[in-house]
């Protein structure tokens, strides 16, 4: 089918087409329409139309569609921004760079290192700029600590520890449409996972225990919908590192990281929405946030505006930015972990990464290159 139209936005440097309409594509489209001046949101594909509908009518977006090959086949598009449901990811990275077109992609990158691999190799014989979002390496906290982490602050690393605390409801988890099996490890726990990786430089990990369960939705369990895990994992530098989730922090939304080495420790995140704290005589207390795009606002606008210069840079035939931008190998990396576990909660054993997946740790070189080497 071809494009409806909406009202004509003004024209940016980079034309990017977004492929989902949900909750974190709306937010990505807010910051590539409204936040990112050498962008321009040029067209908007969903299934659901009057999402579609809704969100370029609020941005101005002309062309929108239910179908995401018009916004893949679209010459005026230079770069996709793909949020849509995680088993389509590959599938849309191989498209898009097929299309010739870059892309900047979700996390999980794919259902299983096979079909990223795939993705993967597309995108490196197109020589497309891809990116995926990992959001904590832009917020300046995990971005002040790998600094840290670089400039020798913390020695050898020994122990690293990252968590999300998500603030859902125990009826949300238990609504089984809504949750996919896995999804704790694959859609949550995998941004520990990279972080990890990305806090650990140098190292790949090389094994996972997993113990996961329902403890916010017992009721959930059957269907198998975990929302309360703990994962080990071992590096090949000999680090030890613990990931761990849960989907109900009545307190706010809590993400934290922890680096321990032979120098020192860094730490980074929290549930704070400010520095600011009250001691009164009803204690002492702080605010907290309670949504993603709202404790990584300007980490998810960073990324994007890293994509953008990136994709600007290439076409422009100027130097790229340089920075941790996690591309191909980062998200192969990630999601093995995250394979690995799924599979050790399942059998209740360790998991040999090698038995997922062959890693090697990330260049920077190579972090915006659409390639697994």
């Amino acid at each position: 089918m071809g494009y409806l139209q909406h009202p004509v936005s003004e024209d940016r440097p980079v034309r990017i087409g977004l492929i989902g309409a949900g909750w974190i594509g709306s937010f990505h489209a807010e910051s590539v329409a409204l936040r990112i001046p050498n962008a321009r949101l040029e067209a908007i594909a969903d299934p659901a139309l009057p999402a579609v509908e809704a969100l370029a009518g609020r941005l101005g977006v002309a062309k929108i569609s239910t179908d995401p090959a018009d916004v893949l086949q679209d010459p005026d598009v230079d770069a996709v921004l793909i949020a849509a449901p995680a088993r389509f990811h590959s599938g849309l990275i191989a498209a898009a760079a097929r299309a010739g077109k870059h892309a900047f992609c979700e996390k999980p990158g794919g259902r299983t290192v096979e079909e990223l691999d795939e993705a993967l190799t597309a995108a490196g014989a197109a020589g497309v700029v891809v990116q995926f979002g990992f959001n904590r390496r832009y917020a300046d906290g995990f971005a002040a600590a790998r600094k840290l982490i670089d400039d020798g602050a913390v020695g050898t690393p020994q122990l690293l520890r990252s968590l999300t605390r998500d603030p859902g409801t125990a009826d949300g988890i238990a609504d089984p449409g809504r949750i996919p099996p896995g999804t704790i490890f694959l859609e949550t726990l995998i941004h520990d996972f990279d972080t990890l990786n990305w806090l650990n430089p140098g190292a790949v990990p090389v094994s996972v225990y997993a113990v996961a369960d329902a403890l916010v939705a017992p009721g959930a369990k059957e269907g198998g919908l975990l929302d309360t895990a703990v994962v080990t994992v071992t590096y090949n530098n000999g680090a030890i590192a613990v990931a761990e989730a849960n989907f109900n922090a009545v307190y706010g939304y809590d993400v934290r990281g922890e680096v321990f080495g032979s120098a020192g420790m860094v730490t980074a995140g929290g549930p704070q929405e400010t520095s600011a704290t009250s001691y009164t005589a009803a204690g002492i207390g702080s605010a907290t946030v309670r949504r993603n795009v709202d404790l990584f606002h300007d980490a998810y606008t960073a990324e994007l505006a890293h994509f953008v210069n990136a994709v600007k840079a290439g076409r422009d035939g100027t130097e790229a930015p340089a920075a941790h931008a996690p591309g191909g190998t980062d998200a192969r990396n990630a999601l093995a972990v995250a394979l690995a576990a799924f599979r050790s909660a399942e059998t209740g054993l360790p998991v040999d990464v090698a038995s997922v997946a062959v890693l090697t740790p990330a260049e920077p070189a190579q972090h915006l290159v659409g390639n697994i080497a």
